[in-house]
């Protein structure tokens, strides 16, 4: 454990030098954050109306929640790195040193996330605050639990993409299928939350990336209950187990052909 948290280390200390581009970065989040603010301003007529059980407010924080988490995760610069290592044969590098590869890109990409993760967090608190004037109702243990909420988020969303960047290990190009799952996330994850969802789907979209990468962390932030908390946590820490295993698998399942074909 002690080399991964030197990776991580080493990618949050270089990241560190880079802060004045992630700054920059800043303008896109803004951007969004005012078109969603508009489009939900447009959409309840009335400050005070409840859709689906949340108020405009709520919505809002729930997009500058959920905007905050993909933001900060740079999944295509992830997914793309791995796809490149694995075409250019650069992984066969990598096996043979003293660490797994998915671990590796696990950490090294924490580095990367958690330095932006905590000035986009900054950024959208602010800017909540500066538009609708009141944070939600948290207590000590609710803003804990969204910050473990968050992390595992990310962890999961790192690995499930991870896993798409190694499947280049069999296709020639995995990327396309990481366009996929970013439109998933964006489109879907971001901007309605599963109670937006007809009611036929809504079973379907609670075990699916979207509860655990965005929804989760983002309603508890808008409506927490120490019971929805622990359903949360529960399913994501399930879906933490799964996609390490898969990623394993896959990662497993690649190298032995590499090895196969001479490689």
């Amino acid at each position: 454990m002690k080399k991964y948290l030197y990776i991580f280390k080493s990618e949050l200390m270089t990241n560190l030098q880079y802060t004045f581009d992630i700054l920059v970065g800043f303008v896109s989040y803004c951007i969004m954050i005012f078109i969603f603010l508009n489009l939900w301003k447009y959409i309840y007529s009335n400050p005070n109306e409840v859709i689906k059980g949340y108020t405009m407010n709520q919505m809002i924080w729930y997009v500058i929640v959920t905007e905050i988490l993909w933001m900060s995760l740079g999944g295509r610069k992830l997914c793309k790195k791995i796809c490149n290592d694995v075409r250019s044969g650069n992984i066969t590098y990598n096996i043979t040193k003293p660490y797994n590869y998915v671990e590796y890109s696990l950490f090294s990409h924490l580095g990367i996330t958690t330095l932006k993760f905590v000035l986009i967090t900054i950024l959208g608190m602010l800017l909540g605050l500066l538009f609708l004037g009141e944070f939600p109702h948290l207590t000590i243990l609710g803003i804990l639990g969204v910050i473990l909420s968050c992390a595992l988020a990310t962890v999961i969303n790192i690995l499930i993409i991870t896993t798409i960047g190694l499947v280049s290990f069999f296709i020639e190009d995995a990327n396309p299928f990481f366009w996929l799952y970013s439109k998933l996330i964006l489109v879907v994850g971001t901007i309605f939350p599963i109670e937006f969802f007809p009611q036929f789907l809504q079973p379907i979209a609670k075990y699916s990336p979207i509860y655990v990468v965005s929804y989760g962390p983002a309603k508890l932030f808008v409506d927490y209950s120490n019971e929805k908390l622990l359903e949360i946590i529960i399913i994501q820490v399930i879906y933490l187990g799964i996609t390490w295993l898969i990623a394993h698998l896959i990662y497993k399942k690649g190298v032995k052909k590499l090895n196969v074909n001479g490689g």
